[in-house]
């Protein structure tokens, strides 16, 4: 019946494998929004006295090009252009127009700084409109049937408002070509807007693309393009490292190095794609989904071998004692699902459009990670502590000392996770318009170091050597009555004891 289980457990394993490269291969000329935001067909959500449509938010850096620079390739330049961005309205509301007005009605593009917001609205009138009435209008506050706007005493022209005018009984009228340049950094925010009531039903066409001075990338994404570089980087140097003493000693190589290296590996791939996929994004200002979903299948399937080879160290493998025995299937399983829910999370984070997922969705995808990251933390200390337990009863101190050393480690690195795990709830709930965007790179980038830290210190601890016994299993090693430890040499010397005094028994009868 076991023989059957894990046949069984292999034969899923497989098919599970098989479907996923098929789905790999099926969608790898799919294209994800990136930089260049697609409109298409979307409609106009009414607020107050207005309708609006959030057409995007980017951290952008300032120009570093001449603000009189008109080059082809507009290298240096950062800025957000309108590209074929047209407005529909229905027929009903055009039949109600006079056919030789010039304009009956009007759709407002507003860009602003985040920092810039209070001055969309009537706030600073102390009013909850946002678009401006008689009673305003009379005041000479604004002008009616437009948004309400403070323009900034520093800067002028900014927030910056582009109008675009329906003509007579035209149903759809498109914006001009726009590119508004940026110099200044900030987190910006670009709004499409309209105040007669007369234009609900109204769609949107066309897209937006917003590009930073050195490429496409968002503000907030563009440090970790370095990140990942030098993190490909310092995995490449540590399966170097790892390399030379595996070909130097492997004649001593047991089981668990190869764990470790496959590790290293998915790393060092991991961080790799991530830098091409980010580089790419950079590049083309579109994410390729192909691309984009096997630098997140690496993170997760690295994420789950590192997850599973802290447990299995935890339980001793390799070290005291051969197998997992009929634990086995249960460490696949729990691998199995982690590496099911990681990657579903993984996939609305980084594939799915900000404004299709709620923060009620991300939560319910994020709750399973979370649990099941608590249940191999738990795991791994509970195995931690029989296992130091075991050590102790057979007195050897080598491979205890070993594991005091790696239980600190995974001890920091539990404590710096729930520190930082605070610090990232905190970060997020009172930055909820990533006004600190630029600095918003840190928080992926201390999970990628912690992973990282945790592996050298696993390479360091069993590194392949000359001397394995010091962290290998040795054959023959068992409990006597007193749980002391016995190797074969101590097993024998006892044997041999125990038929002294028998022999020494029989003279003593004859």
């Amino acid at each position: 019946m076991e023989h059957r289980g894990i046949r069984a457990t292999k034969t899923c394993s497989q098919g599970f494998w098989i479907s996923l490269l098929v789905f790999l291969c099926m969608i790898t000329t799919t294209q994800v929004e990136g930089s260049i935001h697609e409109y298409r067909n979307e409609a106009f959500t009414p607020k107050t006295n207005a309708f609006f449509f959030h057409g995007g938010s980017e951290g952008l850096y300032a120009s570093k090009a001449p603000p009189d620079s008109s080059a082809t390739t507009q290298s240096g330049k950062s800025f957000i252009r309108f590209e074929g961005v047209t407005f529909r309205r229905t027929k009903e509301s055009a039949s109600r127009q006079e056919g030789m007005q010039q304009s009956t009605g009007v759709v407002e593009a507003i860009i602003l700084d985040v920092k810039d917001r209070k001055r969309i609205g009537g706030a600073f009138l102390k009013t909850n409109a946002i678009c401006c009435n008689s009673t305003l209008a009379e005041t000479g506050s604004c002008k009616l049937g437009e948004v309400i706007l403070q323009k900034n005493p520093d800067i002028p022209s900014w927030p910056r408002v582009i109008k675009t005018h329906f003509a007579g009984k035209n149903e759809e009228v498109k914006m001009g070509s726009e590119e508004v340049e940026i110099n200044s950094n900030g987190m910006y925010y670009l709004y499409f807007m309209f105040c007669n009531p007369e234009l609900k039903g109204t769609l949107i066409n066309g897209r937006t693309v917003w590009k930073n001075p050195n490429g496409y990338l968002p503000g907030k994404m563009t440090p970790l393009m370095t990140v990942f570089g030098i993190m490909s980087l310092a995995y490449l140097v540590l399966g170097l490292v790892w390399f030379l003493r595996f070909v130097q000693f492997w004649k001593d190589i047991i089981q668990l190095h190869y764990h470790i290296t496959a590790v290293i590996a998915l790393g060092m791939c991991e961080m790799a794609v991530w830098y091409f996929e980010y580089a790419n994004f950079n590049s083309a200002g579109l994410r390729p989904m192909g691309i984009t979903l096997w630098a997140v299948t690496f993170t997760t399937v690295k994420k789950t071998l590192s997850r599973l080879l802290l447990l299995v160290v935890s339980m001793g493998f390799g070290v005291v004692r051969p197998t997992l025995g009929g634990i086995t299937s249960k460490v696949l399983v729990l691998g199995l699902v982690y590496f099911i829910a990681s990657e579903a999370f993984e996939l609305v984070e980084h594939l799915g459009n900000i404004n299709d997922f709620s923060k009620k969705t991300k939560v319910f995808m994020v709750l399973p990670v979370v649990f099941l990251d608590s249940c191999f933390i738990l795991w791994i200390f509970s195995s931690l502590s029989k296992t130091l337990e075991k050590l102790q009863m057979r007195r050897n101190m080598a491979k205890l000392e070993l594991y005091r050393k790696f239980t600190n480690a995974l001890a920091v690195s539990v404590l710096l996770s729930i520190a930082w795990i605070g610090f990232e709830l905190y970060f997020n709930a009172t930055d909820p318009l990533s006004e600190l965007w630029q600095v918003a790179w840190v928080i992926p980038a201390f999970w990628t170091l912690l992973a990282y830290f945790l592996l050298v210190v696993i390479c360091v601890l069993w590194a392949p050597s000359r001397n394995p016994t010091r962290y290998a299993y040795l054959e023959g090693e068992d409990f006597d009555e007193e749980g002391i430890s016995l190797t074969t040499g101590d097993i024998t010397t006892k044997l041999e004891r125990n038929a002294l005094v028998e022999d020494l028994e029989e003279d003593k009868q004859e």
